[in-house]
């Protein structure tokens, strides 16, 4: 079987004996847990672990339109572990498999509507901002927008910036933010996405502008967990310094 769903059983069982199992009553699962041994404190940290660890994938399941009949998974648990299954572990694995590919196929469901809901929003939110004053539009498709104009020196794609920024989804949602971090960011311009690449050289040193950058020149159709698949992003960026690339001196051509 494959283990996600063996780690589902026990933390289920786990999570749910008290809530579920109707031939127990219980005042409280935590009031009467004994903690005072080391082999007790063992025990519990290894329940209390996988449950916290297996609820993601409960809820995800639950999301995803397929419930969780946690009496059942108790009985099965219990079942399991008195050796009176009512099923073969043949029926078992195929079962499990058939769930596991639901799962899948949910998820592809979810992330394609995700996507293409996220495309229009893109498109409707760009053509909407280019008509704001302030904000300019370049070849590419990246908009920019002044927020504090400065006369510094502006770095070339292969210098290294360091810079203050955060950045937003269209809803709002903050994805990432160096002054919540409290640390500035410093890397090679050349080595992140196409819209930060592009827009930082037109920044000068301690200028602030706020991007606005299509999916196409971010993340694209990734998933990155916190970004969304072919999501409009949304940065303000204060650069603070700039560290030029290091030229290599020219090779003189070898004397004959």
């Amino acid at each position: 079987m494959k283990s996600i769903y063996k780690l589902s059983l026990v933390a289920l069982a786990i999570i749910g004996l008290s809530a579920c199992n109707k031939e127990e009553k219980t005042e409280s699962a935590g009031a009467n847990v004994e903690l005072t041994t080391e082999a007790q404190k063992e025990a519990y940290s290894v329940g209390a672990s996988i449950g916290r660890y297996m609820s993601g994938h409960i809820k995800e399941q639950e999301e995803l339109g397929l419930p969780v009949d946690r009496t059942l998974i108790v009985t099965g648990f219990t079942n399991g572990l008195n050796d009176q299954l009512k099923l073969t572990e043949e029926d078992m694995q195929t079962i499990l498999q058939s769930l596991d590919k639901k799962l899948n196929d949910k998820r592809q469901e979810q992330a394609t509507a995700i996507s293409a809901k996220n495309i229009e929003d893109g498109k409707k939110y760009l053509e909407e901002n280019k008509a704001k004053p302030g904000v300019v539009t370049t070849e590419s498709g990246l908009q920019y927008e002044v927020l504090t104009p400065a006369t510094g020196e502006k770095p070339a794609a292969e210098d290294t910036v360091e810079v203050d920024y955060v950045g937003t989804l269209l809803d709002g949602t903050e994805f990432d933010s160096s002054y919540k971090r409290g640390e500035t960011a410093k890397f090679p311009l050349n080595r992140v996405i196409p819209g930060w690449t592009e827009g930082v050289q037109l920044m000068p040193v301690g200028a602030k502008f706020k991007f606005v950058i299509p999916s196409s020149l971010a993340y694209g159709d990734r998933d990155t967990g916190t970004i969304p698949p072919n999501s409009t992003l949304i940065f303000e960026v204060e650069l603070k310094s700039v560290e030029k690339a290091a030229v290599e001196p020219a090779v003189e051509p070898a004397k004959k």
